[in-house]
């Protein structure tokens, strides 16, 4: 792709959520998209949200676990960023209409007190640059179409990417904890949407531990002169499979001795 289409399709997306609406799929508009068109895409994006007046508040890493990897035929994780109006306190309730397909994964969110930049960071650097970890949702959500109508194709990562990771909101819980006293792999949550257990999972379904992911992260964004910054959250990656949000839903994400969040979508 060039730097006009990277600019178009980051066009085309930020339309696409202002209206509610979904757009074809860019890996079938540009058959031969790599990893660094969706993020160039996604960076285009990311400027014209900021132009719009949103605060980053953090990134998320998506695509942790290994049967999200397998089922998008990818062996490495993605990423997106956080906006200050993705934010939304435990218990809140979604709007009506605020999303167009949500849904929801358990999340270890990290909440760091000093930054994260260059390569060869240490898992116990990470664990050092980390005022807290707390329970999160994450609401994802798609400004590009699942599957393609006509050919019944379906969007792959690099669709996923452009669009910021599928990235739209985040329920942070309130529980806090100090992330050098736990082990973080066996922290997991019971995940039920209208009180049916939907999902259940370990924080070892990210990568084999969350912080893993917090070090990929660092390492990606390393590449292109970036970096984590004091104050910033961070998701770490789901270890459920999505699960679908419709309108009236009521989502209650208990993580044990970790905490608990919950979040509800307003009826229609």
């Amino acid at each position: 792709m060039t730097p006009a289409q990277h600019d178009a399709a980051a066009e085309a997306l930020f339309q696409a959520e202002a209206a509610g609406r979904q757009i074809g799929l860019l890996s079938l508009a540009h058959p031969g998209m790599t990893l660094d068109d969706a993020y160039a895409v996604q960076a285009a994006l990311v400027a014209r949200k900021k132009a719009a007046g949103r605060q980053v508040i953090g990134w998320k890493i998506g695509l942790t676990s290994r049967a999200m990897q397998d089922a998008l035929k990818i062996d490495t994780p993605d990423s997106g960023v956080l906006f200050d109006d993705m934010l939304f306190e435990d218990g809140a309730v979604i709007p009506a209409g605020r999303f167009i397909q949500p849904r929801i994964e358990a999340e270890i969110a990290f909440l760091l007190k000093a930054p994260l930049t260059g390569a060869g960071v240490t898992r116990e650097q990470v664990l050092a640059a980390t005022e807290a970890v707390a329970p999160a949702l994450e609401i994802l959500d798609t400004r590009i179409l699942r599957a393609d109508p006509a050919t019944g194709r379906a969007r792959v990562v690099t669709d996923t990417i452009s669009d910021n990771a599928a990235n739209a909101g985040i329920v942070l819980g309130a529980q806090r904890h100090d992330p050098r006293g736990l082990d973080l792999r066996w922290a997991g949550a019971i995940l039920k949407r209208d009180g049916v257990v939907e999902e259940t999972g370990l924080g070892a379904g990210v990568l084999d531990d969350p912080v893993t992911g917090i070090v990929w992260l660092v390492e990606r964004l390393a590449r292109y002169g970036q970096g984590l910054g004091a104050g910033e959250v961070v998701l770490s990656g789901s270890f459920i499979r999505p699960v679908e949000a419709p309108p009236g839903s009521v989502f209650d994400a208990d993580f044990g001795s970790f905490g608990r969040v919950r979040t509800t979508f307003a009826q229609g």
